[in-house]
């Protein structure tokens, strides 16, 4: 793989579509001038003001403007509108400035020494690791970072940061981490999206995906609540995470549209998302399991739009071309919160094509013959060049890049895709996942008796296994692993076939 995950933990189209607008919507028109502050998950009524701040992050434009809020809390402003200046304002670094290049142990960095960019700014057309946010980046590209006064076109996101003056800072969600990562070396603060429409939207409007120019949107009122199951998990006897806590991690947009570079992990926003997919695997799956309980729809609702636009924004990503097949650990969890959104809009597009899209997941699982009579296998994909896989040879037979493949399906992969399987197998969405070798994986993993015992040659069963990263995703799996409904599998088996010349692709991999 081409990132370094922490050591092996031991515990153009200018479109505004409206999508299926189940009640009439009456928008009143409010007359104001002045600053306007951004209110939590607040779809509020039509507003005028000269600007708009959230985060710490305001943007001022030249005059008044139709503005308002999406539910998710977001501003909307009617375009084009001239956005004269944002404060923090973006420029080179301050005096005080204290950056660490964090150096990982293959001696790679994200980071490099450069004063050019802090609170930088991008509209983003298109997919790719370029970024104008800092400097310290090494996919820092000046061409992209926006200056002001600035233009902003309708069906246009502006997207703004706060850089940090100093690293490490603690991460957002350090409450989930051990104490050695607690801590985040990330140079970008947080980032909020200001998104410029040609006309107002419904106030039931979820966010557009702040990529491209296609701004269709989404309505709350068309969600599919009864596709969320009821189950119980008495909070008495069990470790269960309070909604308020995963609607804090899902609150502020996570930006991925740097298509799985693994230089995100040192540059990404640490009060917005984590920055490597075994905690965006973790939150999500969590989150989604908080879903299914028996709390009420009241209880849900603001975590269930956060995740929702979570993966409307990923969608417009994927429409753009992006992948996420990184190897390691960098690019999990971003496949389930685009099929939730799909299944809780009620919009088979988003769907992907088992042969178009690639996702960590799917690369990283496929049927072979394993060494201790498994089916289910895994692979790295890819670290410093593409590595083979490794799970047909016994241990005995492994070089150093097979036991590093090891390492990374303990410590950084299967056990954190846990919580996201079972919330699309409770939801009847494992034909939708479409990659069976997926969910194999992960029962596997999770198996209290080892039925490959007998034929483990002597070495034990890694020690990690029969459990995830999250008590509350363990109790969930206990108590309803087995009430899973009835369902087709998918009926695509692929594998990314990965290859000494480089040239990775899907081929046909029936189930044996």
């Amino acid at each position: 793989m081409r990132a370094k995950p922490p050591p092996p933990p031991l515990i153009e189209v200018r479109t505004i579509r409206f999508r299926r607008p189940v009640a009439l919507i009456v928008i009143s028109l409010l007359v104001m001038s002045g600053t306007l502050t951004a209110c939590q998950d607040a779809g509020v009524t039509e507003q005028r003001a000269s600007e708009v701040t959230q985060y710490g992050i305001t943007w001022k434009f030249d005059r008044d403007y139709p503005v308002g809020q999406f539910i998710t809390g977001d501003w909307w402003v009617i375009g084009p509108v001239n956005v004269v200046s944002v404060t923090p304002e973006p420029g080179p670094a301050p005096p005080a400035e204290v950056t660490d290049l964090g150096l990982n142990q293959w001696d790679d960095s994200g980071l490099q020494d450069n004063r050019e960019r802090r609170n930088g700014s991008m509209v983003v057309m298109d997919v790719g690791p370029a970024q104008g946010y800092d400097s310290r980046g090494t996919t820092y590209d000046a061409a992209t970072s926006i200056t002001f006064p600035y233009e902003l076109e309708a069906d246009r996101s502006l997207i703004s940061s706060i850089s940090e003056v100093s690293t490490p800072n603690t991460a957002m969600y350090a409450d989930l981490m051990w104490s050695s990562e607690k801590e985040s070396g990330n140079v970008m603060k947080t980032a909020a999206v200001l998104t410029s429409l040609s006309e107002t939207p419904p106030a039931d409007a979820f966010r557009p995906s702040y990529v491209g120019a296609d701004k269709e949107i989404f309505r709350a009122s068309g969600l599919n609540w009864d596709l969320l199951q009821n189950l119980p998990v008495d909070a008495t006897k069990y470790p269960v995470p309070s909604f308020a806590q995963y609607e804090r991690y899902l609150e502020r947009p996570w930006l991925d549209h740097l298509n799985g570079a693994w230089e995100g992990q040192w540059l990404l926003p640490v009060e917005n998302q984590p920055s490597y997919g075994r905690e965006i695997a973790r939150i999500v799956g969590s989150a989604s399991l908080l879903l299914n309980t028996d709390a009420s729809q009241d209880q849900k609702r603001r975590l269930l739009y956060r995740l929702v636009q979570y993966g409307i924004d990923l969608h417009g990503m994927v429409r753009l071309g992006a992948v996420f097949n990184e190897g390691g650990g960098v690019t999990s969890g971003r496949k389930w919160p685009i099929l939730f959104a799909g299944l809780m809009l009620g919009d088979p597009a988003f769907i992907p094509d088992p042969r178009g899209t690639v996702f960590h997941e799917d690369a990283q699982t496929y049927y072979g013959r394993g060494w201790y009579g498994q089916h289910a296998l895994w692979q790295m994909v890819w670290h410093h060049g593409p590595r083979q896989p490794y799970q047909e040879k016994p241990p005995s037979e492994w070089d150093e890049w097979d036991q590093t493949s090891e390492d990374y399906r303990i410590c950084c992969t299967v056990r954190a895709w846990v919580g996201q399987g079972l919330a699309a197998l409770l939801m009847k969405a494992k034909v939708e996942w479409n990659h069976n070798a997926f969910f194999d994986n992960i029962d596997d993993w999770m198996r209290k008796t080892d039925q490959y015992a007998a034929d483990r040659q002597g070495h034990e069963r890694p020690p990690e296994e029969t459990t995830s990263f999250d008590p509350f995703v363990d109790a969930f799996w206990d108590l309803h692993r087995n009430n899973v409904p009835a369902q087709r599998d998918g009926p695509t088996d692929l594998k990314w076939d990965v290859n000494a010349t480089d040239d990775l692709k899907w081929v046909s991999n029936p189930a044996m």
